[in-house]
């Protein structure tokens, strides 16, 4: 009722751009199959990274304690970031993906920009994922003294031959498969801080632990508050570390926007999107706050230190092991490749439904085939089907000389880029807000002129505060340079292709 009392107060012109649900339910040419549970989950999902359960140890680290603050206000700009998506993908909930609204409000070089652009980061992504997979089940089975480095290539072909074929099926079955990867992350969460909440309440003490590639062992200690209050300072290791968390938690963040790709296949999209978004932030405290304050509970911080290949030790495998779980590490490992592997789905999923949306408007025969839904499953089989081969490179690849470091640049540099795409993004909601498209009675972001330009000035910070560390330095170079040169490219071909057109 509400839609269509919306509806009749529109003018002609705007009810020819802003479909009702039920104009989107009867235009849109994919099936909507995601429920409200799958929608809540795949929006979990997409908080909860491999990073939370493997890198948190470098976060607490660099900064201490005050790195719970650090993760719930970048957890802010984020959940502001989704309530400007939110707000667009609720006025047009037919659209395939959010970039799509860039080129209907800043034009089609910006959208051709940021459209390409965003697909690449998520191949670029997908083949660290691909990698990340075959890397943690290698030292899963490590565990149990068997040796699978040899079979690293077939165990990740068919990995990703299985995301591929879950993608291909229907989006209720890739909708399925992401709430039970979600599930079996929130279920290692939840019971790491269960687990850390007994100890505290039983003042438990445990001795010296031996990590693995960690020299000296680990000191013995007991399970406080104490290990999080005394001496707190809230940049014990300096400012310019204190600020330099900020990157290391915003890309800790990343895809965070994903449940934004799903909105044209989920039913009652303007009553379930809504809800999914405004539940990021409570999400945010439990799954990130909730577990690092678990974890410095158990860990007194500064007892986090690189191993001697520069990577730290897992917190979630410390907590258990100081709580006299020897298998932790296994444990830890098998949920680490589900969210790998959930990671790579979601990937493979957005990738899929990015490059179906840039088919569609591309000019190219080859390109255009690419923009077909499949009769049986009713998603973009060949979209998909090429994102994979894309992600495929990766392990093929992987034998060339140079290869490797070569990517890592690539892939930072593509993490870099990605900030761009959201302050596109912001800047495309005020575009929409000041048009005849604006829904007064939509999905409201609120105080957009501030809340958005909070958003763009933190943004345009993390990106600056990429220039002052060694090992991020090239990634935020090359990023200007695709930006400039990419960006140009776009935006001098479109205004050629209008001024011919005119």
């Amino acid at each position: 009722m509400r839609n269509s009392e919306h509806d009749k107060q529109q003018d002609p012109a705007q009810r020819s751009t802003q479909p009702s649900s039920e104009q989107a339910a009867s235009a849109n040419q994919m099936e909507r199959g995601l429920s409200k549970r799958h929608v809540q989950f795949i929006a979990i999902g997409g908080t909860i990274g491999t990073g939370l359960f493997l890198g948190s140890g470098k976060s607490i680290a660099l900064t201490g304690p005050s790195i719970v603050f650090v993760y719930i206000a970048v957890g802010i700009i984020m959940f502001l970031l989704m309530r400007a998506i939110g707000e667009l993908m609720y006025s047009n909930p037919n659209e395939h993906t959010f970039i799509a609204f860039i080129s209907r409000y800043l034009g089609k070089g910006w959208g051709a920009f940021a459209g390409w652009s965003y697909w690449i980061v998520l191949i670029l992504i997908g083949m660290s994922e691909l990698t990340a997979v075959g890397t943690y089940f290698v030292t899963f089975f490590n565990t149990f003294g068997i040796d699978l480095s040899a079979w690293r290539f077939p165990i990740e072909l068919a990995f990703l031959l299985a995301m591929v074929a879950i993608n291909l099926i229907a989006v209720k079955v890739f909708g399925e498969a992401e709430f039970w990867f979600s599930m079996i992350k929130i279920t290692l969460i939840v019971a790491m801080i269960v687990t850390a909440l007994v100890m505290v309440a039983v003042n438990f003490h445990y001795p010296a632990v031996h990590m693995s590639g960690s020299e000296p062992a680990s000191p013995a200690g007991h399970a406080s508050i104490s290990n999080i209050v005394n001496g707190f300072s809230l940049a014990p290791n300096g400012w310019l570390s204190f600020f330099m968390s900020f990157q290391m938690v915003f890309f800790a963040y990343e895809m965070i926007e994903f449940v934004g790709v799903t909105v044209s296949e989920t039913q009652n999209p303007r009553k379930v999107l809504p809800k999914a978004i405004n539940e990021i932030i409570v999400r945010v405290l439990i799954f990130y706050v909730g577990a690092l304050v678990a974890i410095m509970l158990i860990v007194p911080w500064r007892t986090f230190k690189p191993k001697a290949d520069g990577t730290f030790a897992s917190p979630f495998v410390m907590v258990f092991r100081y709580a006299g779980l020897d298998w932790a590490a296994a444990l830890v490992f098998f949920v680490v490749i589900t969210a790998a592997s959930s990671a790579l789905n979601s990937l493979l999923y957005s990738a899929g439904r990015n490059l179906f949306q840039l088919a569609q408007s591309a000019q190219s025969p080859a390109l255009r085939s690419l923009s077909v839904i499949s009769k049986r499953g009713h998603v973009p089989a060949r979209a998909i089907v090429v994102s994979g081969l894309f992600i495929l490179l990766s392990p093929i690849l992987r034998f060339l000389p140079g290869f490797s470091s070569a990517f890592v640049l690539f892939a930072s540099a593509s993490s870099a880029v990605i900030i761009f795409i959201y302050i596109l993004l912001i800047l495309t909601h005020r575009r929409y807000r000041a048009s005849d498209d604006f829904m007064p009675d939509g999905f409201l972001m609120p105080a957009y002129k501030w809340t958005g330009a909070l958003a763009i000035a933190f943004f345009v910070f993390v990106y600056c505060s990429l220039f002052l560390a060694e090992d991020t330095r090239a990634s935020a170079i090359c990023g200007l340079l695709w930006l400039v040169v990419f960006g140009g490219i776009c935006l001098w071909k479109h205004r050629s292709q209008a001024s011919a057109q005119a």
